[in-house]
């Protein structure tokens, strides 16, 4: 049912958004800030891959990390060959505890090119899948390579 604001051929995205108040806007903090415009940006575009990128960086941040597991998964669909997509998706599986699917992710991230592998032995997001002998495994497997 259309509300009384409405109008036939119009939908909420031609309407303007509310106003928020400058000061909310003042007393919040940048991440939250862009927490916020961002979600608006992907409600209107749910595929804008730059903007599903930060997202998903900055939820992470926050600690919201299966609302950020979300949006890594989306942007391995949208964008399959970008390894860095690939190595935030493994990370997003180990902050979530799912070490099988973090060490597939990163192993696709290596095998599409991610090199980085200095990083990758002391990022925190991985610490939960450090130790498993298939990390070392595939750190061995790709360190010729970097």
């Amino acid at each position: 049912m259309a509300t009384p604001h409405d109008r036939p051929g119009e939908s909420q995205h031609d309407r303007p958004a509310p106003e928020i108040s400058t000061k909310k806007l003042r007393e919040q903090s940048q991440l939250d800030f862009e927490l916020d415009f961002l979600g608006r940006v992907l409600e209107r575009d749910p595929y804008f891959v730059d903007a599903l990128r930060a997202h998903a960086g900055n939820l992470a941040s926050k600690g919201q990390y299966a609302r950020a597991l979300q949006l890594d998964r989306r942007l391995v669909r949208l964008v399959p060959e970008n390894a860095i997509d690939w190595y935030n998706l493994a990370c997003s599986y180990a902050l979530m505890g799912m070490a099988d699917p973090a060490l597939d992710a990163l192993e696709r991230a290596f095998v599409l090119g991610y090199s980085w592998l200095r990083w990758v032995r002391k990022d925190p997001d991985l610490k939960s899948i450090r130790r498993d002998e298939r990390f070392a495994r595939l750190l061995e497997q790709f360190e010729g390579r970097a």
